[in-house]
């Protein structure tokens, strides 16, 4: 027996020789700067941020360009891009315009604005080589900032913006993300189209956002309508494009989603080509935007708000097709939902996992035609309703989960028996929401305080559906998507209506206790 423990201790110190050598082999994070940028490479991945818009102006996989960039090889830009709006306090920068990776709110700042303040967070020489950060801040002061897309020449939102990008040591991807601060002295603002776009490489051909959008993709193909390729943000943390030339992919991975907005049901652009004459395949993060209703963030004159959004993963792969290629990046959406929170973001409003909190309860249905079990239960956690702050002038308007993006959510599938776990959740004051096929509304209990590192059990909670007399009849089933009715799985066909004529040539009759929704029910009628 001593014998064979011996061989077991000399086996496990030979594997952990193993894996320490590998690791050592790993070539270590370095970071460079000159005027106007830093310049991070591990060796895999290396990355150009502007500092003075906090743009990533290159992303090279294995010394492959993966953005629609202006820069030569050895990085010079190749021709002036776009001028950026003109900030006396700086010179004219040599990369400008956004052609390549940004954030739509970034730190240039309009006329009459401070300099971004470029900085490193995490220097790659005092922790051996394992990771690398660079921050690009810019201080508002009151003004507007913001210089994407949408913003008017006043700039866009009131807010200081803390752009960062990490690169780790043996990773194929950079993190980034971004500190959004409006401080008391700040007056009343409205935040536009937020989002991390990315516009890359013409080589890119296949572009991958959900099962049923997952095609090729050449530039000369004629889609019509980009909005057929929206699709739930929550069901689809990885998405991007391949390469069929080079079988490269370059994905978006949200390991979270609780920076994001509209919580569970929020469908949004993850990817199309540029509607110019370019047509770049584009990569999009919207963690606020207008489309389908939308969300909002306002915040008022004198309030101290502060959201981190973020960090997502920018992840760069290889395989021997398109389909292989995706795969890849939904597993390793996995491996960083599992990291998640990242231990090395040091941010007092970022919690790390011993400061946030689970949520766990049982709901019990009370409802005329319950047998006590759920399909397809869903949990959140949210900031409690609110009145959105707005000029005196504009109509008072009350936001939930479904529009907001000022706040967290936290949200979960539930089990048949009504279980639930909300995991990592920030310390915070939230109301808790649930929703289920089958069942009108949803429930709501409100005044739930979240503890750092305290685990609550809301044990057993009655749900009694609120109703207005008995129910005689319902067409379709209550469950916020419309699948059940006919023609349901063309719902992102744009010419689907114009089939009703020969579909339904006589029209529609529908008898109850007879016809059946998924033949004898359009979708369109539900939309």
């Amino acid at each position: 027996m001593k014998k064979i423990l011996q061989k077991i201790c000399s086996m496990m110190i030979l594997l952990l020789s193993i894996v320490t050598t590998s690791c050592s082999t790993l070539p270590k994070v370095t970071l460079i700067e000159d005027v106007e940028t830093y310049t991070m490479d591990n060796g895999i991945i290396t990355a150009r941020i502007s500092k003075v818009t906090g743009d990533l102006v290159s992303l090279r996989y294995h010394d492959m360009e993966m953005l629609a960039t202006d820069l030569k090889p050895d990085f010079i830009p190749q021709i002036k891009g776009h001028e950026p709006v003109n900030n006396p306090n700086w010179k004219e920068p040599l990369i400008g315009g956004h052609a390549h990776a940004y954030w739509s709110h970034d730190a240039m700042g309009v006329k009459g604005s401070a300099p971004a303040i470029p900085s490193i967070t995490i220097h790659p020489v005092n922790n051996g080589g394992e990771r690398a950060e660079i921050s690009i801040k810019a201080v508002s002061n009151g003004r507007k900032m913001g210089t994407g897309p949408g913003a008017g020449p006043e700039g866009q939102f009131v807010s200081d913006i803390d752009i960062r990008y990490t690169l780790e040591r043996g990773t194929s991807g950079l993190y980034t993300y971004s500190i959004f601060e409006h401080t008391p002295q700040y007056g009343l603002t409205a935040l536009g189209e937020a989002r991390f776009c990315a516009k890359l490489a013409d080589f890119f051909d296949w572009m991958s956002v959900d099962e049923d959008c997952d095609f090729y993709y050449p530039k000369d193909l004629q889609t019509g309508d980009k909005y057929v390729f929206t699709a739930l943000q929550s069901k689809n943390p990885a998405f991007g494009w391949s390469s069929t030339t080079y079988n490269v992919g370059l994905f978006f991975i949200n390991p979270s989603m609780e920076y994001m907005s509209g919580g569970p049901t929020k469908v949004e652009f993850l990817g199309h080509r540029d509607t110019n004459q370019q047509a770049a395949p584009c990569v999009l993060n919207y963690w606020r935007s207008s489309h389908y209703g939308g969300a909002e963030v306002n915040v008022a004159a004198g309030e101290q708000w502060t959201k981190v959004v973020g960090p997502f993963f920018i992840y760069a792969n290889s395989g021997s097709d398109p389909k292989t290629i995706y795969a890849d990046a939904k597993s390793r959406a996995s491996i960083e939902a599992d990291k998640w929170p990242y231990q090395w973001v040091e941010l007092a409003n970022y919690p790390k996992l011993d400061k946030r909190s689970k949520v766990t309860g049982r709901l019990i249905l009370n409802d005329f035609n319950s047998n006590n079990s759920f399909t397809n239960l869903v949990v959140g956690l949210t900031a409690p309703a609110y009145l959105s702050p707005r000029p005196k002038s504009s109509p008072k308007v009350m936001v939930d989960w479904q529009r907001d993006a000022k706040f967290y959510q936290f949200w979960t599938n539930g089990s048949v028996d009504g279980s639930f776990m909300l995991d990592k959740v920030r310390p915070g004051h939230y109301t808790l929401h649930a929703f289920t096929d089958g069942v009108l509304g949803e429930y709501i209990k409100t005044d739930i305080i979240v503890e750092a590192g305290k685990q609550i059990d809301l044990g057993k909670l009655k749900w009694t559906p609120i109703r207005y007399g008995k129910q005689l009849w319902d067409i379709g089933i209550p469950n916020r998507n419309a699948s059940e009715f006919y023609k349901a799985e063309e719902h992102n066909n744009p010419e689907i209506s114009l089939q009703y004529g020969t579909l339904f040539p006589k029209d529609v009759t529908f008898t109850i206790g007879k016809s059946n929704y998924a033949k004898d029910w359009f979708l369109e009628f539900n939309l």
